[in-house]
């Protein structure tokens, strides 16, 4: 019920202050205008000395504390957070449920520097997600600050990931991908992390008449440096959310509208209830694999006098040019055929593959456009091609 009325209510609620991969204070404060003053605070500074936001919101008595852009090129759930506030100023049941259940404390950019230079670490090269022991950054102390002055029952620790994962082996991509940490190097199963499991269990069966098959399971190898290892051996229910990639969406729009309907789900859920015995459910969603690639061009010839057929794999790099994320596509690799899945597949039939110069195709190389049997095909992302 929550997610087709969260479908019908979203394109109202969608930001337009935000769009794109490049999300940083500058925007968010121009969405932070729009919302009432009584939600907003300041949580703490950046190393640079730029404002840590915090929101509050809701009187119930189920606490949850979320938390975006830890690392600053992980845009796509801060977008997808201040979609699911602008729901809490419209009139519809999941926010008064919600609302009434729970109180929200949100910080949707915990990385400002970073996310000004789209970048994984903060301004002093650090990654805040291998801090959590340390604290030794100021960004790092406001989110230790935040959970240990909020006492939360509920984290969701809010990230993006590349476009290299796929749900399992079969060929479908991880659009979202979720994950319940470990809290011990035996990944013990903790009445914490039970729980955790159980409610991304619950949003999983949800979300898979929006995205079916492509939900993965990430990671859970225990690292007591990373926050959610850490929130979770503290007792407290722990869900990681991770953005992934869905077709021919390199600014991750549809990812937002996914999110946004994942995000608001997983509240919905803790608002009004759901089985903790469902917790066996995680294990059957599928593990995130290493398996896909921006592009592949199969069945090529790479080597003019060499007659073997030969993939060539193709990953974009991220490069902030101009206030503007720019794809730079670059030959990462040789391979034997079928050995990756591909976002983009273009099928060469065997015939020669060659720059646009008609130089042989280079490993490492930056490549705009390939001649696929002489004729010239750009390479770049449809909405990102200059």
């Amino acid at each position: 019920m929550a997610i087709k009325t969260l479908n019908n209510l979203y394109l109202d609620v969608k930001s337009e202050a935000l769009y794109g991969r490049y999300v940083t204070n500058s925007d968010l404060e121009k969405w932070l205008e729009t919302i009432p003053r009584t939600w907003l605070s300041t949580l703490g500074y950046s190393v640079e000395g730029k404002p840590v936001y915090g929101l509050r919101i809701g009187e119930g008595p189920k606490k949850i504390l979320l938390w975006s852009q830890m690392h600053g090129n992980e845009s796509t759930t801060t977008k997808a957070l201040c979609d699911c506030f602008n729901l809490f100023l419209k009139d519809n049941n999941v926010a008064s449920t919600i609302l009434t259940n729970c109180t929200l404390m949100a910080i949707p950019i915990l990385n400002p520097d970073g996310a000004q230079r789209y970048t994984r670490l903060n301004a002093n090269g650090i990654d805040l997600n291998r801090d959590a022991q340390n604290l030794s950054q100021p960004e790092s102390k406001v989110l230790r600050s935040t959970f240990d002055a909020f006492k939360p029952d509920y984290c969701f620790n809010l990230h993006g990931q590349r476009t290299i994962f796929g749900a399992g082996t079969k060929g479908h991509v991880a659009t979202l991908s979720f994950l319940a940490p470990a809290s011990d190097v035996k990944r013990s199963i903790t009445p914490a992390r039970k729980e955790a499991m159980a409610l991304i269990s619950d949003i999983n069966n949800h979300m898979q008449t929006e995205i079916p098959r492509c939900i993965g399971r990430y990671d859970d190898e225990f690292n007591l440096n990373c926050v959610g290892d850490t929130f979770q051996g503290l007792g407290v229910p722990t869900v990681l959310y991770e953005a992934g990639h869905f077709t021919n969406d390199y600014e991750r729009e549809e990812v937002r509208r996914l999110l946004f309907l994942s995000i608001c789900q997983g509240l919905f859920s803790i608002a009004k209830g759901f089985s903790k015995a469902s917790y066996k459910g995680y294990q059957e969603i599928p593990e995130n694999v290493k398996n896909f690639r921006d592009i592949v061009i199969k069945n090529a010839k790479s080597i003019i006098k060499d007659e073997t057929l030969t993939d060539i794999v193709i990953q974009y790099r991220e490069d902030l040019k101009n206030g503007v994320i720019q794809f730079t596509p670059i030959v990462e690799a040789l391979v034997e055929p079928k050995t990756f899945y591909a976002h983009r597949e273009i099928d060469a039939e065997g015939t020669l593959v060659q720059t646009d110069e008609k130089l042989e195709i280079q490993l490492g190389h930056e490549i705009d456009f390939v001649l696929v049997n002489n004729k010239k095909i750009a390479l770049k992302p449809k909405n990102n091609s200059i």
